[in-house]
């Protein structure tokens, strides 16, 4: 089999040298192994970061990481970004620092949003499959910057924050795995469903077709600006909040409940 990024023949036992730091070159047999494997597994347990991220490599070529690389090309941004090549990690970011941004800029919706949904920065897996290197660096990219994706929504990292997200980025970015990832709405909760085919997929792909190229966001360069003045550059809406949604909800079945037990209580009396 021909690999357009090598020159020569090559299998399992006769693989070119790595591109760069972590890469391994697969031949289209092993990268089709590799996405039917990780979407299958990936939809039975979506928590699976790494199966997911091995799903967005082995189907972001030929074609889609090049198209996502040629964006930044065409952005004065993003070819600096292409250029910098900088990494979003605790090293090269304090998150102790962003904390004490005032209270409405990305960098302190960032740390908030950390803070408020548990996680952090150095939970994204490397890049190893995509041949070229500066697609890879465009996918790590992609990868390391979603928690500020979140961060603008305010979507949570359930799995039903997690979907809309992914069909935002979908709309945004046109990655195949953010597209495939909507199949895990199969495993959200009939209001959970409703919600999202009602309410959050006409947010992701309104917003995420209208607004601007989100790749092209030079974050390390917005941590003091305005959130509120970032989105609306970007043309995107903060959709309903999910975690406050769902609050509610709960706190309307536990008095619902209450008042069961109550009436329940003064029937037997």
């Amino acid at each position: 089999m021909i690999i357009a990024s090598f020159p020569r023949l090559f299998s399992v036992l006769n693989r070119p040298p790595p591109k760069y730091d972590g890469h391994i070159a697969l031949t289209w047999i092993e990268k089709g192994v590799l996405a039917v494997a990780s979407a299958t597994t990936s939809l039975l347990n979506p928590r699976r970061g790494d199966l997911i991220a091995t799903l967005g490599e082995t189907t972001a070529t030929p074609y889609f990481i090049y198209r996502l690389r040629d964006t930044m090309l065409a952005s004065p941004v993003g070819r600096r970004i292409l250029r910098d090549r900088p990494r979003i990690t605790s090293q090269t970011m304090s998150i102790q620092h962003l904390r004490t941004l005032p209270e409405n800029s990305v960098g302190r919706a960032y740390a908030s949003w950390l803070d408020r949904e548990g996680v952090g920065p150095d939970t994204r897996d490397p890049v190893r499959y995509i041949d070229d290197g500066e697609c890879a660096y465009v996918m790590q990219r992609y990868r390391e910057c979603h928690d500020f994706y979140h961060a603008l929504t305010g979507l949570p990292v359930m799995v039903e924050g997690e979907v809309a997200l992914k069909a935002f980025e979908f709309a945004n970015t046109l990655l195949p795995m953010t597209g495939l990832s909507l199949f895990a709405v199969a495993r959200l909760k009939p209001a959970e469903r409703s919600r999202f085919w009602h309410t959050y997929l006409p947010w992701a792909l309104a917003n995420g077709l209208r607004s601007k190229e989100i790749i092209n966001v030079y974050w390390e360069e917005q941590l003091d600006q305005d959130v509120d003045d970032l989105r609306t550059e970007l043309g995107i809406e903060r959709p309903p909040d999910l975690r406050e949604i769902r609050k509610a909800l709960r706190e309307q079945r536990k008095a619902a409940k209450e008042k069961r037990e109550r009436v329940g209580g003064l029937r037997q009396d």
